[in-house]
């Protein structure tokens, strides 16, 4: 189920939501407005690795706004700090925003339990578009979870994104790979018979 505007402010006085900072004319019937935070972010090379690290040049929007141009991704940040227990957010682009042509995220429209941190945007746009700070974005949707929780997102050693920024953060799916060194076990058979044929 989703949650109402009535529901959301009852969490947040719980403090099982968090939105900081918190702007009332910007929850919705169910939803709550995020808006676009000072920072934009640009992947250096032409090619990216998933197993390395990607260099990234940030910069901030200027007041007079900045062109967004089709063919290259740009990370953004929501404005706002949020955190989510017992509940699981969702992040989609306002209608406004997608009228003009602008996806505010590739893939990761899923929160999860327990993520408390600014939201990382992968923005792309269809056309060319001036966007300024400070604009509404997307809308977070707060879902209700069937059954108790094991491990929060916050208290699992595999959770990428736990270092709390006000800037845009870069793929981190080089840290999928670091134990998954081959073993001798594992070595092509090529490897093994050129060592045996040594061996003998």
């Amino acid at each position: 189920m989703i949650l109402s505007d009535v529901t959301i402010r009852d969490a947040m006085r719980a403090g099982r939501i968090v939105i900081r900072p918190y702007r009332p004319e910007s929850l919705g019937t169910n939803s709550y407005d995020v808006h676009l935070g000072p920072y934009l972010s640009v992947y250096e090379a032409p090619a990216l690795d998933a197993r390395a690290p990607n260099r990234v040049r940030e910069f901030r929007i200027p007041p007079e706004g900045y062109v967004l141009v089709p063919g290259q991704l740009y990370l953004g940040v929501t404005e706002e700090y949020t955190e989510t227990h017992g509940y699981v957010p969702f992040l989609e682009g306002k209608s406004s925003v997608g009228r003009l042509g602008i996806d505010i995220h590739s893939t990761a429209g899923k929160g999860d339990e327990g993520f408390c941190n600014y939201w990382t945007l992968e923005m792309s746009v269809k056309l060319p578009v001036r966007i300024y700070a400070g604009m509404p974005v997307g809308q977070l949707i707060y879902f209700e979870i069937s059954g108790p929780v094991a491990r929060s997102y916050g208290a699992k050693s595999s959770a990428k994104y736990r270092t709390v920024s006000a800037h845009p953060t870069p793929s981190r799916m080089h840290l999928n790979f670091r134990d998954r060194r081959p073993s001798r076990r594992t070595r092509p058979a090529r490897r093994r018979r050129a060592a045996a044929g040594r061996r003998g």
